[in-house]
């Protein structure tokens, strides 16, 4: 037997972004938000605080308010743009899920790499029938991709359709070495 190793011409390679990408649920901004006002309210408390018992900082209160009031601007800003880039796609062989705000990042998972997928339900997500699923690779400690802001039916799909896949996967890896007929 001759050994081959044939070049791959990458402009026959299937491209991911002819992929029709699904946004998350548009509830999930809210859920979103309130965490953002959440953590700047603990901070505004914390800095009156401050400002209350420690008379000394008090001049520095119109700089304390520019930053803060700067630093809630970007992070809605970000937040918000994050959440405009976040999609995904399931397709036969592949999970794909883009994110970002700054810099885009589009991870692609086969199917064949998948070894548990998950779902998870905060108390706003359940507040608001939404859940996230956590695909896990093998090797890792946390997952590999995680979809926030899915409907709570369409998760526990997504959830069925990845673990099937998987499922098929190997029983099909497991069949490749044995001859047609016993099969």
């Amino acid at each position: 037997m001759d050994f081959t190793n044939n070049t791959v011409d990458l402009n026959e390679l299937p491209k991911f972004e002819d992929a029709n990408l699904t946004k998350i649920h548009p509830s999930y901004l809210k859920i979103v938000m309130f965490n953002i006002a959440l953590f700047y309210g603990i901070f505004a408390i914390a800095a009156g605080l401050a400002f209350y018992y420690f008379p000394e900082i008090r001049p520095y209160w119109l700089l304390v308010s520019l930053v803060y009031a700067f630093l809630v601007i970007v992070s809605i800003t970000v937040s918000y743009i994050s959440f405009k880039n976040k999609s995904f796609a399931f397709r036969t062989h592949d999970v794909i899920y883009r994110t970002g705000a700054i810099a885009i990042t589009t991870t692609i998972i086969p199917y064949n790499r998948v070894q548990h997928a998950a779902i998870h339900e905060g108390f706003l997500s359940r507040r608001f029938g939404l859940a996230k699923v956590e695909i896990f690779t093998a090797g890792g400690v946390s997952s590999d991709i995680k979809i926030p802001g899915l409907e709570k039916g369409l998760a526990e799909k997504v959830r069925y359709l990845v673990m099937g896949k998987i499922d098929n996967s190997k029983e099909e890896e497991k069949n490749a070495g044995q001859p047609e007929e016993q099969l």
